[in-house]
């Protein structure tokens, strides 16, 4: 085992602030540190171009892409020895160096949020928590949803108990945890210390933004579309069409604006594309003089335009914590337990299925209009409601700060 470096923290498992919750995550976490964290990125140079440049010492991952000599090398290592950790001690270098005297963080935080319901994501997830684990570095999933489903296979729980600590950000995540880990019978093994702490993004600063033209403070729907949703739809192209549905419905039978607003950007997961064409849907109705397409920036700024909306809808979940942690109320076209998840905690009193519906159970074009109209039924209440409990829910997510401190 090598010496560990007292106090630091490195956060992993960072895809690029182009997806702008993921940069939300450490920009809110960094701030909770009284000292900048590492930070291992795919993307460092994205990340410098938004926020997190000031607030972490990013680093960046080594890639098998851009060194195919190294690729070949290590596979030839791997194929050998067996050792099927060499791939990831490559990809996050002095991290996971073997050289003498060399200085590990005492504390790696896997900040996926969601990654554990992606199966392309799971071996990355397991090699990186067992080396980490085998040098001494503690390890940390947080903010993490998993579906309950994925809880009973073996690979995965033998996976998440090799952990420290885990940080689920909402409820149902946290009791399938608690299930899965209370069911077993083998005291030798160690089971993490699971806890139940709200997002950190929820508490990300808004900045102050001159707002576009075209946008009308206070009569403004925010619409966040992903590309994903077409991948989890069950009736091919009804998603998009219940979202042009809800923008004729805004346009025509309300008086109220519209801002398209995306959260990710990255070439093949933009959400530009979608909202593009939903731009060009109001252009056909003759309405494009109240729509505005938001243009790419960093998260703070978006959250301080997500803030000045009347209503959101949106179905990335980064984006709906902006509207949620801003008081407004708030549509999620979901698609995972996050969604259900959040919006539990967040109306304990509500049926989560009248603030979030599930793309998969969109099978009529009207859908997302009715759930949109019941939002505006209730709009003081929902509004009213979020005033009194999010101050109280923002103050619970700095708990993840308060974890990390205490664990380096």
């Amino acid at each position: 085992m090598q010496n560990t470096d007292n106090g630091k923290i490195l956060f992993y498992m960072h895809a690029g602030s182009g997806n702008h919750g993921c940069e939300a995550i450490v920009n809110a976490l960094s701030r909770m540190l009284p000292k900048a964290p590492s930070l291992l990125s795919f993307r460092k140079e994205e990340d410098e171009r938004y926020t997190l440049g000031k607030l972490c010492d990013i680093r960046q991952e080594r890639s098998f892409d851009r060194h195919p000599l190294a690729h070949v090398f290590y596979y030839g290592y791997r194929t050998l020895t067996g050792d099927r950790e060499s791939f990831i001690r490559y990809r996050y270098g002095e991290f996971l160096s073997r050289g003498k005297g060399a200085k590990k963080p005492s504390l790696a935080v896997s900040i996926g949020g969601d990654n554990y319901c992606y199966d392309n994501m799971l071996n990355d997830l397991f090699l990186s928590n067992a080396a980490f684990s085998r040098q001494g570095t503690k390890t940390v999933l947080l903010g993490c949803s998993i579906e309950p489903e994925l809880l009973k296979r073996e690979n995965i729980l033998t996976d998440l108990k090799k952990y420290h600590t885990i940080i689920a950000r909402e409820s149902i995540t946290f009791e399938a945890l608690r299930n899965a880990f209370g069911g077993r019978t083998d005291e030798e093994e160690r089971s993490p210390r699971i806890l139940s702490i709200p997002d950190p993004a929820f508490t990300l600063p808004a900045r102050e933004v001159s707002l576009p033209e075209g946008f009308a403070p206070g009569n403004t729907v925010g619409i966040n579309v992903s590309p994903l949703i077409r991948e989890h739809e069950t009736s091919c192209g009804m998603v998009m069409e219940a979202c042009r549905g809800l923008v004729r419905h805004i346009l025509e039978e309300t008086d109220m604006s519209i801002a398209f607003i995306p959260h990710v950007v990255w070439k093949n997961n933009d959400d530009r594309k979608p909202l593009g064409e939903l731009s060009l849907y109001a252009k056909e109705l003759g309405k494009e003089d109240r729509t505005v397409m938001i243009e790419d920036a960093d998260c703070e700024t978006l959250k301080g335009i997500i803030s000045k909306c009347r209503f959101f809808t949106g179905a990335r979940t980064h984006a709906t914590i902006a509207a949620y942690s801003s008081c407004v109320p708030t549509l999620v076209a979901g698609y995972s337990v996050k969604s259900l998840g959040i919006a539990k905690d967040l109306f304990p009193d509500t049926d989560p299925e009248e603030l979030v519906l599930p793309v998969q159970e969109i099978k009529d074009p009207h859908q997302l209009v009715d759930a949109f109209r019941n939002l505006e039924k209730h709009e003081e209440s929902i509004r009213s409601h979020l005033k009194k409990i999010i101050p109280g829910y923002v103050e619970k997510a700095y708990g993840s700060g308060e974890v990390l401190r205490e664990l380096a």
